[in-house]
């Protein structure tokens, strides 16, 4: 019985971030330190929006999701990146590749649509704030995050379909830490030009499309309010600061690896790193340091573990 196409290549091998072992070794602990902090700062995110009544409102729904949803990104690569830094022989299943390609463009996905969809919320907040309780209801937010996991499922089901058949019979070697597409169907024993081109579109596509709509939701929210206030520009910025810093961050990256031309593998995996390992941890760590909502929320959470630990 003939087998089937990807049989012959049962495991793929990481090239990981660099040849060196010592510099490997020594990147350990630092890697190790992020994705523990990711961890925590996401999740502490999460609990305080669960714990206290004063973050129930649709932007810290919103924000908590984005907690999720970077936690479960980076989870997808960093802890395999942490443990091949003590190995020599960096390997992965077939199986476990394609897991990783899913994971990687499910949450990226998602998280790109919810992005927008924060945008959205930005501009009801500023621009019709009378409004704002009528049109962001509960279910509406439901809705609208419902729809940020769909896309990214739908996205992350076409990229995997079409590479899932490819034929992989050597070599075996990824030059990255984690299988991103780009490089796996290089290893494909066939031509995959035209493919790559349709990887790439589709994933240009979304990255494009909700880069174009966050660009155009910020602009139209800046002009409204400096049309209605002198200095309303200033506050407008200031209060979308760290959701457009988040976008820059994240779409950066990701722009760069799918759509420019050229590819510099130092490069290349310098901003792979920043958008599946870096991204994850400044998301919460912006918001803590900006958002005064949940820094008085943190104090809370403070002074009731303290009166928790007196009164025991």
């Amino acid at each position: 019985m003939e087998e089937a196409n990807h049989s012959v290549v049962s495991e793929f091998i990481f090239r990981g971030l660099c040849d060196s072992r010592e510099l490997q070794t020594f990147l350990l602990l630092p890697f190790s330190m992020l994705y523990l902090l990711t961890v925590v700062g996401n999740l502490l995110v999460m609990f305080l929006f669960i714990t206290d009544p004063h973050l129930h409102s649709p932007m810290y729904f919103l924000l908590a999701n984005l907690s999720f949803v970077d936690f479960c990104l980076s989870s997808v690569t960093t802890p395999k990146l942490n443990t091949d830094l003590l190995k020599d022989n960096k390997t992965i299943s077939f199986g476990g590749c394609m897991t990783q390609i899913f994971g990687v463009h499910f949450f990226a996905g998602g998280e790109m649509v919810l992005l927008v969809t924060m945008a959205y919320d930005h501009y009801v907040a500023i621009c019709k704030p009378l409004h704002y309780s009528r049109i962001m209801d509960r279910q509406k937010c439901i809705w609208l995050v419902l729809i940020s996991w769909i896309i990214g499922f739908v996205h992350a089901m076409s990229q995997l379909a079409m590479i899932f058949d490819l034929p992989f019979c050597g070599p075996r070697r990824v030059d990255s830490f984690f299988c991103d597409i780009p490089l796996v169907i290089k290893l494909a024993c066939m031509d995959t030009h035209t493919l790559g081109m349709w990887i790439n579109t589709d994933s240009g596509i979304l990255a494009t499309t909700c880069f174009i709509l966050l660009l155009t939701s910020y602009t139209y929210i800046l002009v409204t309010v400096r049309v209605h206030s002198k200095d309303g520009a200033s506050k407008a910025l200031s209060t979308c600061t760290s959701h457009i810093t988040m976008v820059l961050l994240f779409f950066g990256p990701c722009i760069f690896i799918y759509l420019w031309p050229l590819s510099i593998t130092g490069v290349d995996k310098f901003l792979a790193v920043f958008y599946t390992v870096i991204t994850a941890l400044l998301n919460p760590t912006i918001y803590i340091l900006r958002n005064k909502e949940i820094r008085n929320s943190i104090k809370r959470l403070i002074s009731q573990l303290k009166d928790s630990k007196d009164n025991f």
